[in-house]
């Protein structure tokens, strides 16, 4: 029985985890955006940890989202588009494996999704390369500390927030701008 309250879940890991969260952040239909690390082999790793590149994890962000507004299979065509899935371990100058391009699925219907999407990105041809994108299943989710929750937001004037991130928000409010979040209105 569907009560309207169901939630699922996506991992998915695009570079640096600020800047997946201060997007999804503002998607209509997300309901909570946490980063955090999946894919490595050491148990609750730190931040300084994951940096070294030596964990084998990602940073990664966990979109809590109602499917009754957006779909998996949208919140992937979006990932899609915020991030390049076309270099190996790395976005921009963010160099490494904790940056890679992966996603995380959560059983068979998401890994199905998963791969119907970038076979539709390939079959587009949105970008001259091939995908690198990883698809795993998640083994495990180490949430990030809570210093990264809502990072972007809390630190706009910050360098790193204001070349990087600010740029990848913009183009997706601009792009996606009828799908955003809309402010409550008052009265």
């Amino acid at each position: 029985m569907n009560d309207g309250n169901t939630t699922q879940v996506a991992t998915l890991a695009g570079g640096c985890f600020w800047c997946l969260e201060a997007v999804y952040d503002q998607l209509e239909g997300v309901k909570r955006v946490k980063s955090g690390y999946a894919g490595g082999d050491v148990p609750d790793p730190t931040y300084q940890q994951v940096c070294t590149g030596e964990t084998g994890h990602a940073e990664v962000v966990q979109v809590t989202f109602d499917p009754q507004v957006v779909s998996y299979r949208d919140l992937l065509r979006i990932f899609f588009t915020i991030h390049d899935p076309t270099t190996k371990d790395r976005q921009g100058n963010d160099v490494g494996t904790q940056y890679r391009s992966a996603i995380f699925f959560e059983g068979e219907e998401q890994r199905r999704v998963a791969e119907e999407v970038m076979e539709e990105v390939r079959q587009q041809g949105l970008y001259p390369a091939p995908l690198v994108t990883e698809l795993e299943p998640l083994a495990e989710f180490y949430p990030a500390e809570a210093y990264h929750d809502d990072y972007f937001v809390r630190n706009p004037n910050q360098g790193y927030c204001a070349v990087v991130i600010a740029p990848k928000v913009a183009k997706f409010r601009q792009r996606y701008f009828d799908r955003l979040k809309q402010p409550a209105s008052a009265g």
